[in-house]
């Protein structure tokens, strides 16, 4: 058996670095539970975001987030289809998502991080990492613009309160969506966020050499308080080291805050899911790293995802 190699998703046949690849798997999701229905607005979506990444979208710059990049976004939206396909495969009982909801569900999930890049005439931040904090927040900004561009008006309001089921700028539970479809689709798009990055072959040395960058720029490696600073994270060596309690937390927010609608992605794969595998094999070597050192992470994460032409 190959080796899963470190720019592949965790069925080593998705190349996450490749637009293309994903939205050839989504568009091949979609075709095979709604044969014959034109995916007009997820085409163009893909097609934008690839572009908006590269800096070649009207008013943004380049993504310059190392972790948050573009690969990022292909392994959640990947995720993301899955996630969806395994529900409307299992359902019993429930209301489909349909073909406007499982758009709308990848769409979110192409800009759920959109929030990270600068627009041009930004001259405030000198990083997208500095809006780690309100990254969220405009990333529903830029979908209530986005979306009657691409003919989804009607999804505006929806969009833009599904965002925040990937990020900590609402509790789980103040999410203003009551209709227990889109509710479900904010789990199961909570879920892929989580269950995509931590299952990343390269998760640890992305943690240790990039994300750890972020959270120094974006205000969360020190955090203010009352009594002085309080460091959370003295370096990307202590971000890996504590890797394994945050894989703690994470696991209750799928199970408790988001619904357990991970568990959809063991449908799609036909009984055995992949993702919490890899996930669980990352914090049983961020464990040892512990132990044995740090020396021993030498995986070198892919530079940037290819945005080609989607």
């Amino acid at each position: 058996m190959q080796s899963r190699r470190n720019d592949f998703d965790v069925t080593n046949r998705i190349q996450t670095t490749d637009v293309v690849a994903v939205h050839r798997e989504t568009a091949r999701l979609f075709r095979m539970l709604y044969p014959g229905v034109a995916h007009v607005a997820m085409d163009r979506a893909f097609t934008d975001v690839a572009r908006i990444y590269a800096g070649q979208y009207p008013g943004y710059q380049a993504c310059d987030t190392g972790y948050h990049n573009l690969q990022h976004v292909m392994d959640v939206t990947l995720a993301m289809t899955r996630l969806m396909d395994g529900y409307e495969r299992s359902r019993n009982g429930t209301s489909a998502l349909g073909v406007r909801l499982f758009q709308l569900g990848v769409i979110v999930g192409l800009f759920h991080d959109i929030g990270y890049l600068r627009k041009t005439t930004d001259t405030t931040a000198k990083n997208g990492a500095e809006y780690t904090l309100s990254h969220v927040s405009r990333g529903a900004e830029f979908l209530r613009e986005y979306m009657p561009e691409i003919g989804l008006a009607d999804c505006t309001e929806e969009a833009a309160e599904l965002i925040h089921f990937t990020g900590f700028e609402k509790r789980i539970a103040d999410i203003l969506v009551q209709d227990p479809v889109l509710r479900m689709l904010g789990s199961l798009l909570g879920s892929a966020d989580i269950i995509a990055q931590m299952s990343d072959r390269c998760y640890l040395e992305k943690c240790r050499d990039r994300l750890y960058l972020e959270f120094v720029a974006g205000g969360i490696a020190v955090k203010k308080t009352t009594h002085g600073d309080e460091v959370v994270f003295e370096s990307g060596d202590d971000l890996v080291n504590k890797t394994p309690a945050f894989f703690e937390s994470a696991v209750n927010r799928l199970e408790y805050d988001l619904g357990g609608a991970y568990n959809y992605a063991a449908t799609h794969f036909g009984g055995f899911n992949l993702y919490m595998h890899a996930a669980a094999k990352n914090v049983h070597f961020a464990k040892e790293l512990s132990v044995k050192g740090i020396h021993l992470l030498r995986r070198a994460p892919p530079e940037q995802a290819q945005a080609g032409s989607a």
